[in-house]
């Protein structure tokens, strides 16, 4: 029975304490702020904060590892390009075909791409996310200083969805960081870019498949999907050339033919507009070179990781093959 009330404790302790929100300083500052911008109920959001606990694990989880080591590739990808995860998409992509097709038509965005996204980002529901949501941004915007002003950002967005929506701060429920529903948006993603695309009445992200859907590819759209544009060619490359493109970061912003004279093998079939070299390191294994054009960049303004924008590239040409 002591082993029993011990990890009882244990794991209270690893999932909340006690705050003291309220009381401090900058939480005053935030909801002076709140108030003095946006018309809020000071003693309101003083109550909330109060009542407000922090949450350890949300810190836990988003800590940089203590030791990264080098990334793989190979890791990553076999994370999300594999048979279960591949069989859901198709699943999801049979059960809501109509509407992925209305929204490719409108948005300009491939059924695939948006299918593969859903389920890199939640298994098509299977992992929403169980944290609230309010404590959770309140944890990461007062006690996470390398990106509290990101978070306070957040913390803001979700008091003006919840005043949007009318519902309660606490109601909702996410990641860690704060995302929330099938396409995992981020507060101010969803006040920004969510559509009622089941025109209901009301955005649901979590429980309408339609206004996931919708809201990713006018997500997309919004940030300059090219309809019909290439997203990826792979290449040959090597030498220390190769480091200067690499350097140059993700944005597209050389012609293949400029990349062919710093000794990257350009094939035939890559398209002649803007592109990054994109490198995605294996350890012990050859780097994988790919030209990454507009709308591969666009797929990292979702998820700012080449790895990522990869594997959702690639789940989605895996996807579109097997329909």
């Amino acid at each position: 029975m002591n082993r029993l009330l011990a990890l009882l404790a244990l794991l209270f302790s690893l999932t909340a304490h006690a705050s003291d929100y309220a009381a401090r300083e900058d939480v005053q500052a935030f909801i002076a702020e709140m108030q003095a911008r946006h018309g809020f109920d000071d003693a309101h959001l003083t109550a909330l904060f109060d009542q407000t606990q922090s949450i350890p694990l949300v810190l836990k989880a988003i800590a940089p590892p203590t030791d990264p080591g080098i990334r793989s590739w190979q890791i990553y990808r076999q994370r999300f390009i594999e048979p279960r995860r591949i069989a859901a998409g198709l699943e999801f992509w049979r059960k809501h075909k109509a509407t992925l097709a209305k929204a490719q038509a409108l948005f300009g965005v491939p059924a695939e791409i948006i299918v593969a996204i859903i389920g890199i980002e939640t298994f098509y529901g299977r992992y929403l996310g169980r944290f609230d949501t309010f404590a959770a941004l309140a944890t990461l915007a007062f006690d996470y200083p390398p990106r509290a002003e990101l978070f306070r950002r957040e913390l803001e967005a979700l008091l003006l969805l919840a005043r949007d929506e009318q519902r309660a701060p606490d109601s909702y429920r996410s990641s860690y960081a704060g995302a929330i529903g099938l396409p995992q948006f981020l507060p101010s993603s969803i006040r920004a870019y969510a559509v009622d695309f089941d025109r209901n009445g009301h955005i649901d992200l979590t429980r309408s498949p339609a206004d996931a859907i919708g809201s990713v590819a006018n997500f997309l759209k919004e940030h300059g999907w090219e309809n019909g544009g290439p997203v990826a060619v792979k290449v040959g490359a090597g030498g220390t050339v190769t480091e200067s493109l690499i350097s140059e970061g993700i944005k597209p912003v050389r012609f293949p033919a400029e990349m062919a004279a710093f000794g990257i093998e350009i094939p035939a079939n890559a398209p002649d507009a803007p592109a990054a070299l994109i490198d995605l390191v294996t350890p012990d294994a050859p780097i994988e070179y790919w030209l990454g054009y507009r709308n591969f960049y666009v797929i990292t303004r979702y998820n700012r990781s080449s790895f990522y924008a990869m594997a959702v590239f690639q789940f989605a040409q895996a996807l579109k093959a097997r329909q």
